[in-house]
């Protein structure tokens, strides 16, 4: 069974999809979609603009997603995937070429998230950090003692492979839990390069202002279970999906819990859609045997 997969924020690159907009007529007429979309010219940022173009969130996030999309509808994947994942901002990749969002309700969506998350990181000294080598459940113990201790908010955000678990929260609940995870035998505890704390309780203003669209977008059944990363359990109901979605940009990514679940199911292959290899590098450290790809 193929499980397709579908990678987050940080993923980008110049150069990103140009491939499929040169060899393929379907890539160029989403692509041109999209402009027009956004009501801006993201082909030519994703094609020819500089990292920093890249790296702003209203560019990261639809981009991301239209080349995720794009990939995975030009190699036939919407037919021949059995179940679908996508880590983080991926989720909305997932649910489009899973059918239960069509790629321009999902951009839609996609771009109202990436603007939202931008102003709730405006409104705090926020930020996120990766503990290395360490349990979950002694990680989990680290924020809790930080925010018992201090009043400072950290949590767990990104559960992505077993031993790398990402956390968010103030800079200073941070600065404070990659000390006490380092003090507890971390084998690294580093701040991440981000600019607020995504999947965290900081991003309730973006839930807020996102509700709104997803409220109003026609979510419907999905062809294929998707593996949402609030369950890490696979759902098709429009509804069950909608609900979940509300809760994503505040609770944590169960990445490696989601990919457990895909294999007690019967994935046999994971093919990762979009730019980069990095969840086929995660699979791996679930699975070392699963055979993966990925298409770009």
């Amino acid at each position: 069974m193929k499980a397709v997969i579908f990678p987050g924020q940080g993923a980008q690159f110049v150069g990103m999809g140009k491939g499929l907009y040169e060899q393929s007529e379907l890539a160029r007429t989403l692509f041109q979609s999209a402009n027009k979309i956004l009501n801006f010219d993201i082909t030519a940022l994703m094609f020819e603009g500089t990292e920093d173009d890249l790296k702003r969130t209203s560019v990261t996030q639809p981009a991301i997603y239209i080349h995720s999309v794009i990939a995975a509808l030009v190699n036939g994947l919407d037919k021949s995937a059995n179940m679908a994942a996508g880590h983080s901002l991926g989720e909305f990749s997932a649910l489009a070429v899973a059918g239960a969002l069509s790629f321009e309700a999902g951009l839609s969506l996609v771009s109202i998230r990436a603007n939202a998350m931008q102003k709730a990181c405006d409104l705090a000294q926020s930020t996120m950090a990766a503990i290395l080598g360490m349990e979950d459940e002694v990680v989990e113990a680290v924020c809790r003692e930080i925010y018992s201790t201090t009043g400072e908010i950290v949590v767990p955000a990104n559960y992505n492979s077993p031993g790398q678990l990402v956390i968010s929260g103030s800079k200073e609940g941070i600065v404070s839990a990659i000390a006490l995870a380092q003090q507890k035998g971390a084998k690294r505890a580093l701040e991440l390069s981000v600019n607020g704390a995504f999947h965290s309780p900081f991003m309730e203003p973006a839930r807020l202002e996102l509700a709104e669209g997803i409220e109003k977008t026609a979510i419907i059944n999905a062809r294929i279970p998707v593996y949402q990363n609030v369950t890490a359990m696979p759902h098709t109901s429009g509804e069950e999906i909608k609900h979940n979605l509300l809760l994503q940009l505040t609770a944590p990514v169960k990445w490696t819990q989601s990919v457990k679940q895909m294999l007690a199911d019967g994935a046999t292959e994971f093919v990762e859609s979009g730019p980069g290899k990095v969840l086929v590098g995660l699979v791996k450290k679930v699975d070392r045997a699963i055979p993966t790809a990925n298409v770009e």
